[in-house]
């Protein structure tokens, strides 16, 4: 890549190009870890279902267990009930020296194996959430909580653990909310997204966002929420960021602060937002795509949530899920309300036919700072998959085409590399022929997990995908057809 000197102009920072890592990557785990791990508590649901149901309180009864600060500000939620029950009438503030003594049992050189032998290029961990407690000792001062942080390098240790794995780190910070400057509790969807701190804390996100990147030279800066500060000191921001870390990448959650913003931060405009935020879900069933964060003047990549797109999309994304409904560790989720292994696999080779990463969660416990062995066998199944497939997966682009169907109303997803396209059925096909439908084309194909022959057979307008062996132990097989390929209707 060429190195240049980056100018905080939209002229300049659009010239940054997509690293080709990040492109070829594919696959990367998402870290939510902090004091709200603890208790971690949360009622089990769906936010989507959520929104939909009791809008008027959503944010405090959702089912994202990091919003537990937030949660019991109101005594009628179930998370206010179960606080009181265990902790009485302890302060939020009393889960630091919990989840700090947590923090001993912490092994980052574990975890950081762990995520390998997932099959992960990349790790992400959250360096401040919407509680604004940080987990790295920083020397901004915090005006509110003064010793709101941890003294132990949590970043650097897992920084350093990450990259002697041969991956990529990149650092979440929540811009756009701090609940330690803006204490006012948020119940509607506008009330949690236009709660972004005033006064003086856009020089303290900008500080802490520099200290994070001269100390740690983070692979992926990913704020959520928006950017208190204005254009200018965001492209400061950014051109100071590429210039540290040319190969570096930022997310699009970086929406700066308007005079618009400021207008939409009044409660009574606000009102009127959420009874038309609130008629919009109501009409939607694809409630994250409606909530989508709106375009900025530069990027590297998007990163919708739990989103799914029917085109191959012309810029780079990354869908951004939990393995559970929650992306903190909540402790009411069982088995059963973690997605099964094959729909997280299915969704991934969704976004990977699509132009899009996965960028998958772990919500790790406070009490002993252990992965919980739910999210562990998911993640297991992963690097299973991906030591048999990974070459469908890394390096890959996407096809003319994204997907097609089999007979028995199985899709499939393509990928290509070089000569190399890549039949991914999302499924468990049995028998020894599978036909795809309105579908051909000709070269020499292979069964990728174990390389037996797979005769192509054309059938009118179908295909026949001949095996060698019946295919009925098969999670997701992949066939890989070399040759020189057309977009595959004939």
């Amino acid at each position: 890549m060429n190195h240049k000197n980056y100018e905080p102009t939209r002229e300049s920072l659009n010239g940054h190009p997509l690293p080709q890592w990040f492109d070829e990557a594919k696959f990367g785990i998402f870290i939510h870890w902090g004091p709200y791990s603890v208790p971690g508590f949360a009622p089990v649901g769906n936010f989507a279902d959520t929104l939909k149901t009791d809008y008027e309180r959503a944010m405090l009864v959702y089912p994202y267990a990091e919003g537990y600060w937030n949660a019991i500000k109101d005594q009628t939620t179930p998370s206010a009930r179960y606080h009181q029950a265990v902790y009485g009438s302890m302060p939020y503030q009393g889960f630091k020296p919990l989840f700090m003594d947590g923090v001993k049992q912490w092994d980052p050189i574990a975890w950081a194996k762990i995520f390998r032998n997932a099959g992960a290029q990349y790790v992400v961990i959250v360096s401040k959430h919407h509680d604004g407690f940080c987990l790295w000792p920083t020397k901004v001062t915090n005006p509110h909580e003064p010793h709101w942080f941890s003294e132990r390098e949590i970043i650097g240790e897992l920084a350093d653990a990450v990259r002697s794995e041969g991956l990529r780190f990149g650092i979440y910070y929540s811009g756009g909310i701090d609940w330690t400057f803006r204490r006012r509790i948020s119940r509607t969807f506008m009330d949690y997204s236009f709660s972004t701190p005033g006064g003086g804390y856009a020089a303290y996100a900008d500080a802490q966002i520099r200290e994070l990147i001269s100390r740690y030279r983070p692979d992926i800066l990913w704020n959520d929420i928006c950017w208190p500060g204005n254009e200018d000191s965001l492209f400061r921001l950014f051109a100071y960021y590429y210039n540290a870390v040319p190969e570096g990448v930022v997310n699009d959650r970086w929406k700066y602060s308007t005079s618009a913003n400021k207008l939409l931060s009044l409660k009574p405009v606000r009102a009127v937002m959420d009874m038309m935020i609130k008629r919009m879900i109501m009409n939607n069933p694809d409630i994250h795509s409606a909530l989508a964060q709106p375009a900025i003047p530069h990027s590297d990549f998007s990163t919708p949530e739990y989103t799914k797109y029917k085109e191959i999309q012309p810029e780079k994304w990354e869908m951004t899920r939990g393995i559970g409904h929650s992306f903190g560790y909540n402790r009411n989720e069982q088995d059963e309300d973690y997605s099964s292994f094959e729909t997280l696999l299915y969704d991934f080779i969704d976004a990977l036919s699509k132009n899009g990463n996965l960028l998958l969660n772990v919500g790790p416990r406070g009490e002993d700072a252990q992965i919980p062995p739910e999210q562990l066998s998911r993640l297991s199944k992963f690097g299973d998959w991906l030591q048999r497939n990974g070459e469908a997966v890394y390096g890959t682009r996407p096809w003319i085409r994204a997907e097609a169907e089999t007979e028995n109303g199985e899709t499939i997803r393509f990928t290509r590399k070089d000569n190399r396209l890549y039949l991914i059925i999302l499924g468990r096909p049995n028998g020894i022929t599978v036909k795809v439908k309105e579908f051909f084309c000709e070269g020499t194909a292979n069964l990728l997990t174990d390389g037996s022959p797979v005769q192509l057979k054309r059938e009118g307008e179908d295909m026949n995908l001949i095996f060698k062996h019946r295919l009925e132990h098969i999670i997701v097989p992949v066939i890989v057809i070399e040759g020189e390929h057309d977009d595959g209707t004939q």
